[in-house]
């Protein structure tokens, strides 16, 4: 209540002082008509009083303006900084700290796509994160819209009596609140969080209270674009020099020329092939590390010139490739980089002592989705090594393990990044049986004809 007087505190000052200016008028008219000359000089004392603080009045909304911008540039810059490292618990809880006061809400609480972040309200600074999204906010991230709830649903009272604890502890399950908003944090037309406010009576659900929810959100909306743009540009920058690192290899260089050293006396003709090879294969690797996106038969025949030059080195009967491009899938555009490094790491781990290794490429459509896979039948990996792939690191201290590791992550960072969630890579493998690599390309397909 306090809130709402001070922000119309202007306007109903300019409305009182109209009707007494009316009242007084009134009573000066008459008191001259009637003769009655202490009435009209109170009147005359009162327009005089009316006027000065009329002036005075005048001045007031200009400076509510004032203390409004400034109250607004301090939020904005409050949550910035906040908001800066994307939706972390620690700069949720802050940022909701921030933006209690500044609405009649009784509590405030922001969610990302999966859990709750933080909750703030009362006597309590914050919830940790993992409490599982409600229902009513689930349904905001998928239509992106905001929207209302009432408590009285299921998933709101479970949402509260786990959040909703003091710093003592004591749980405060009799502090649920009958209503609230819900307003969607979007980045790039994708929702990826929300903000909640809830109230503790229905009538202070005002047009106000839903304007203010919907602007917090946008300003929160728009930082975390900031930081994804920031995050992206890093990301690109890291998983480019990344992929040329990861290309250029200096043993597969010393090896290859070796190679070519040694068929130039034994088969000068294959040595000339694959010098012709190797040329075509860092040509193309340096031009594809300057594209953002390359068609995927591109990128399977840079693949193919990588086998070629280590068929001649391991020998021809060692590497048996196929490959099967469901229709329509070579076109697809995708990150340079993501096939080659797969089938590289299965030609320096997965080939046996004696015998060919086998690898089978496969394209095909998911839906809307691209599905490839490389899949070999070499040595394999227990599920631990597989998970320390795919987090970029190896307990292994060799430098060919922990680039083994940093181009998987490095792949399935670049595949997230263009193709959004829902996309990356997932390694199954067995030990002494081979490993199946599947990278999904989320919403990727070609469109049917």
């Amino acid at each position: 209540m306090n809130r709402w007087l001070s922000a119309h505190y202007g306007s109903l000052m300019h409305i009182g002082l109209v009707l007494v200016t009316i009242v007084l008028l009134a009573l000066l008219s008459w008191g001259l008509i009637a003769s009655n000359l202490f009435a009209a000089m109170i009147a005359g004392a009162g327009l005089a009083i009316d006027i000065v603080l009329g002036g005075t009045n005048l001045l007031v909304p200009d400076d509510l303006r004032s203390q409004a911008t400034e109250r607004t540039l301090r939020v904005a810059s409050g949550t910035l900084a906040h908001m800066a490292g994307g939706l972390t618990p620690e700069g949720c809880v802050a940022v909701c700290q921030l933006l209690l006061p500044e609405t009649s809400a009784a509590a405030i609480a922001m969610t990302d796509v999966i859990q709750t972040m933080a909750y703030v309200g009362g006597e309590t600074l914050g919830t940790h994160a993992g409490v599982p999204n409600t229902a009513p906010t689930r349904e905001v991230i998928s239509s992106g819209r905001m929207q209302t709830f009432s408590s009285l649903d299921r998933d709101e009272r479970n949402l509260l009596a786990a959040s909703a604890r003091p710093v003592d502890g004591d749980a405060q399950g009799d502090d649920l609140y009958p209503i609230g908003i819900i307003a969607p944090l979007t980045v790039a037309d994708r929702t990826v969080g929300t903000l909640k406010l809830y109230y503790r009576h229905a009538r202070e659900v005002d047009r106000t209270q839903l304007t203010i929810a919907r602007g917090f959100a946008e300003l929160l909306s728009t930082q975390l674009s900031t930081y994804e743009l920031d995050r992206q540009a890093e990301l690109t920058a890291r998983a480019e020099v990344k992929a040329l690192q990861a290309q250029i290899n200096p043993h597969f260089l010393f090896n290859t020329l070796n190679t070519i050293a040694a068929l130039t006396r034994t088969d000068p003709t294959k040595a000339r092939n694959v010098l012709r090879e190797f040329s075509s294969f860092y040509r193309r690797t340096l031009e594809s590390s300057s594209k953002s996106l390359i068609p995927l038969f591109e990128e399977l025949e840079q693949t193919r010139r990588y086998l070629t030059i280590e068929k001649a080195r391991f020998g021809e009967d060692r590497i048996v490739e196929t490959e099967a491009v469901e229709e329509g899938c070579g076109e697809v555009m995708v990150p340079g980089f993501i096939v080659q490094p797969i089938v590289e790491n299965a030609v320096r781990h997965a080939m046996r002592d004696e015998g060919p290794l086998r690898i089978d490429i496969q394209v095909v459509r998911d839906g809307d989705d691209v599905m490839l896979a490389v899949v070999d039948d070499g040595n394999g990996m227990d599920e631990s090594v597989a998970e320390r792939l795919l987090e970029g690191s190896s307990q292994n201290s060799s430098s060919e393990s922990k680039g083994t590791g940093i181009a998987l992550r490095n792949v399935a960072e670049r595949i997230e990044r263009f193709y959004g969630k829902g996309s990356g890579v997932e390694i199954m493998s067995k030990v002494g049986e081979g490993t199946s690599v599947t990278l999904r390309l989320k919403g990727a397909a070609p469109a049917h004809e």
